[in-house]
């Protein structure tokens, strides 16, 4: 096949069809969706909070361009994915974490889990998830060390506390809870991009208005973590608006690269997503479980994909 620009014959592989749909575009339009949260976090938690996904950024876009240039490369970081991964490690990160553990993680994201497979579209597993259950496993003390957002706007000495999570966990003093509504604005503590419900629906309304998600994964994962936590008896809306769900269905879980193609098996990895999530939570020795599950979903996204694989009509089985 072949086509005729300005008299010169250039001859192409097909498919032939070209838009104006490229990785530097969806990677902005996921930023555009992350505004919301950004502030939030910042009003939340105050700048440190700003500084540290800064920081992430940073530290990821340098991972990125070094790699590349010590390996040889062709630098990738103008399309705007590494400050992506930068900015979803940051929102998985408490504010008061150290900024050399936030580099350490950047490192983890960008040059073990991103790069040495291959770079973008390569990758096994979401980065920015890999790397926050990387540094919960190296310093479970500093990534579960919550400052408490009342203490963090206007005061000086920043106290620290339990998660809404947290706290059900424990099953102590349940009356401390926060109510749905301080949860659905997000203040509340936790990791510093994921306690607003409100700004993160924002941001994903936007993708699916955007086309840069479809809605399967999202109502997959919310729509089981509903049904779980109202057949365990707990309340639906406090499960769906506390730690990490929101971020991870709408962002972190619609990751092209580690996600099923096909709609079948994106419904399949989203309700995956929602019962290991439940499960961890409710009967598991730690209070949140959505990173572990889009983690162990990633895993099995291979095989999601050939289980649900469109047959071949008019071949011979062999």
């Amino acid at each position: 096949m072949g086509r005729y620009n300005q008299g010169t014959l250039i001859v192409s592989s097909s498919p032939h069809i070209v838009d104006n749909v490229t990785t530097t575009r969806i990677m902005l339009d996921v930023l555009i969706a992350l505004i919301p949260a950004f502030i939030m976090s910042g009003v939340i938690f105050g700048s440190r909070a700003i500084l540290l996904t800064v920081t992430c950024v940073a530290a990821c876009v340098l991972f990125e361009a070094g790699f590349q240039y010590i390996t040889k490369k062709d630098s990738t970081i103008t399309d705007l994915s590494a400050v992506v991964t930068g900015v979803l490690l940051g929102f998985n990160l408490p504010s008061s974490l150290p900024f050399w553990m936030a580099v350490v993680g950047s490192f983890v994201a960008i040059v073990v889990v991103k790069q040495i497979f291959g770079g973008i579209g390569q990758n096994f597993a979401n980065p920015a998830i890999t790397a926050r259950v990387v540094l919960l496993v190296s310093f479970a003390t500093p990534m579960t060390t919550w400052p408490l957002p009342s203490n963090l706007l206007g005061t000086t000495d920043a106290v620290t506390g339990a998660t809404p999570l947290g706290i059900l966990n424990m099953g102590t003093d349940l009356s401390s809870l926060p109510s749905n509504m301080d949860l659905f604005l997000g203040f509340v503590g936790g990791s510093l991009g994921e306690t607003s419900a409100i700004a993160l629906l924002i941001g994903g309304i936007y993708l699916l208005w955007r086309k840069v998600i479809e809605p399967w994964i999202p109502l997959a994962f919310i729509g089981t973590v509903f049904i779980f936590a109202l057949l365990a008896g707990q309340d639906p809306i406090f499960h769906i608006c506390a730690g990490g769900v929101m971020l991870g269905a709408f962002f972190m879980a619609t990751d092209y690269t580690t996600s099923p193609h096909l709609t079948t098996g994106k419904i399949v990895f989203g309700i995956g997503c929602g019962l290991m999530t439940m499960v961890i939570r409710l009967y598991g020795s730690y209070p949140e479980g959505v990173s572990f599950a889009i983690l162990l979903m990633n895993i099995l996204t291979p095989q999601i994909d050939m289980l649900f694989r469109r047959k071949t009509y008019g071949g011979v089985k062999i």
